[in-house]
């Protein structure tokens, strides 16, 4: 059945998207243990118990973040959007990768929510892959360093400058992947997975 016009707003889908990735960020930054408890509280989201981050720097740079995506999510310019975390200030021990696209389609908020819950609770119950063990026996807690990045298909030639490139550097040998959670159902399809390094040091 065809969608009436203010039932399919791209604009809508996007916002949904970004509040999932707010969510979701926070969530892998809670399981990773970088943070003391007492810098999340517990919130709900889509009928789910989650977490959010209570100090003020930590919250307003995830969403900041988020939000500064979202133009371009709406537009189908994001490909992917990771969350790196590193030993050093160069070279990163795992990327946690969220795989985006969103379809011009119509926004069956029902459906996606389901699909979005579903995403968050096996996300949440993932903590094995966020604690991989040879990795937190590398470094102490206060050593972590983590930031989000966005992968970008294409930029418009006007806003490049308000992007800073990224200077994180590659791994000399493709990661290995763990696939954690996918979903797709109109108008969104997103793919989270965890890549390391294949020999850690």
């Amino acid at each position: 059945m065809d969608c009436k016009e203010n039932e399919c707003p791209e604009r809508e889908t996007s916002r949904v998207v970004a509040e999932f990735l707010e969510v979701a960020i926070t969530s892998i930054i809670f399981l990773k243990g970088i943070y003391p408890p007492g810098a999340f509280e517990r919130r709900r989201y889509m009928n789910l118990l989650v977490h959010r981050a209570r100090h003020p720097q930590l919250h307003h740079y995830i969403l900041n973040s988020v939000n500064a995506l979202e133009p371009y999510i709406q537009q189908g310019l994001v490909e992917r959007v990771a969350v790196i975390f590193f030993k050093d200030d160069k070279f990163p021990v795992e990327r946690f990768m969220f795989k985006i696209n969103v379809k011009q389609s119509c926004y069956d908020g029902e459906k996606m929510d389901m699909e979005l819950r579903s995403f968050l609770v096996k996300l949440c119950l993932s903590e094995p892959f966020s604690k991989n063990a040879a990795v937190v026996s590398q470094c102490k807690q206060s050593d972590w360093r983590w930031e989000i990045t966005g992968y970008f298909c294409s930029l418009p030639e006007a806003e490049a400058d308000a992007w800073i490139s990224s200077n994180t550097q590659q791994w000399k040998q493709p990661p290995v992947i763990t696939p954690i959670k996918s979903m797709n159902i109109h108008p969104l399809s997103v793919q989270l997975y965890l890549e390391h390094p294949p020999n850690e040091p």
